[in-house]
């Protein structure tokens, strides 16, 4: 492994006690604080504008980041190889489809395929733009981020992909729903897989696409819209 691609991936990062401190602070408000507020005290109209400027700041952090470099965009598609590739986006692909069907029978049947049935041309431009818009961002920052900027105040190994789940899912709190916060973390889990173990960003990017795209054309997006968040309280 080169030593540029091990930088890229964090692996030799070193701060000082002070340095540790702020990151730990800074870590805290973007990746917990923030996705608390938003999902108490903003109202819904105002969550997916909140979630932009949580994207500014992340890609803002990023670029601020020592050893980042864009080339990260491009790194690990010559080891993914061309059969191993389309098998982890077809076991993804399966994987959404299912648990959207019978999540959607049971709970919101006149959901099921509504957008590809009644709005094919918002489908079409969710299928579009959805890994540049959605996509490719919440994996700059909730991947590239995540491990390369705050290394030294995370955990290492395994325990590090189970806290990024964990996080990924609540970001996604302010849709106060069980079947989001399930989906986001397992979803978590696989691209941070992806991106950590696989050491590939492309990857994640992929995985994280399909999911989305797949989630959005049997109907789930009906618990991803803003318009119908409920607070317990």
């Amino acid at each position: 492994m080169s030593v540029i691609h091990s930088q890229e991936f964090g692996i030799e990062d070193h701060n000082c006690p002070r340095q540790r401190r702020w990151l730990f602070v800074e870590f805290s408000m973007l990746f917990v604080v923030v996705p608390l507020a938003v999902a108490i005290w903003l109202p819904p109209t105002r969550m997916f504008t909140a979630l932009a400027l949580f994207m500014v700041l992340g890609l803002m952090l990023l670029l601020r980041t020592p050893g980042f470099s864009w080339r990260i965009m491009f790194q690990g598609w010559s080891r993914m190889g061309f059969w191993p590739l389309i098998g982890s986006v077809a076991g993804i692909a399966l994987a959404v489809a299912v648990a959207s069907y019978v999540i959607l029978s049971r709970n919101a049947p006149d959901r099921l395929f509504a957008m590809l049935i009644y709005r094919p041309d918002v489908m079409l431009m969710i299928a579009v733009f959805y890994p540049l818009v959605s996509a490719l961002p919440q994996e700059l920052i909730f991947r590239v981020l995540f491990f390369r900027r705050y290394k030294p105040v995370i955990p290492s190994g395994a325990a590090a992909i189970w806290l990024n789940a964990a996080l990924f899912s609540l970001a996604h709190l302010m849709y106060w729903s069980w079947i989001v916060a399930v989906m986001t973390f397992i979803g978590g889990l696989i691209f941070a897989w992806a991106y950590k173990t696989r050491e590939s960003l492309p990857l994640a990017i992929i995985l994280h696409s399909v999911a989305g795209v797949v989630l959005f054309a049997f109907g789930m997006g009906v618990y991803f819209y803003s318009g119908a968040v409920v607070r317990p309280f």
